[in-house]
């Protein structure tokens, strides 16, 4: 097992397709793919790539922390208890545990997360 791991940011298997939970849909439709890439440390820490189609969701991060890099699209982060912030492709932002807001993808987003928790 090596101890270097690479991202694919365009990766060729099969994306896990879904959508947004009911009860965290705001606006619009939108679709998310996953492709995991690696999992680690008895499975608290994720890695992988997720794309999202345009929309607006309920971002609840209960324990776990997230940290995004865009590689395209645009979205806005609004915290609860603060301005809402956008990022685009080259960008990169980290949401704690407890962070709570809205997810809105303004164009279709493709990024490369690393969540631990």
């Amino acid at each position: 097992m090596s101890l270097l791991k690479s991202v694919d940011t365009n990766p060729s298997f099969s994306p896990r397709e879904s959508k947004a939970l009911p009860e965290r849909l705001i606006a619009g439709d939108p679709a998310f793919k996953t492709w995991a890439q690696d999992v680690a440390k008895d499975g608290l820490v994720h890695t992988g790539v997720w794309e999202a189609t345009p929309g607006e969701t309920r971002s609840i991060k209960g324990e776990t922390f997230e940290f995004c890099h865009i590689l395209s699209g645009v979205v806005e982060i609004a915290p609860d208890a603060g301005e809402a912030v956008t990022y685009r492709a080259g960008e990169s932002f980290v949401m704690k545990p407890g962070f709570t807001g809205v997810w809105k993808t303004i164009e279709t987003v493709r990024k490369i997360y690393v969540t631990v928790g």
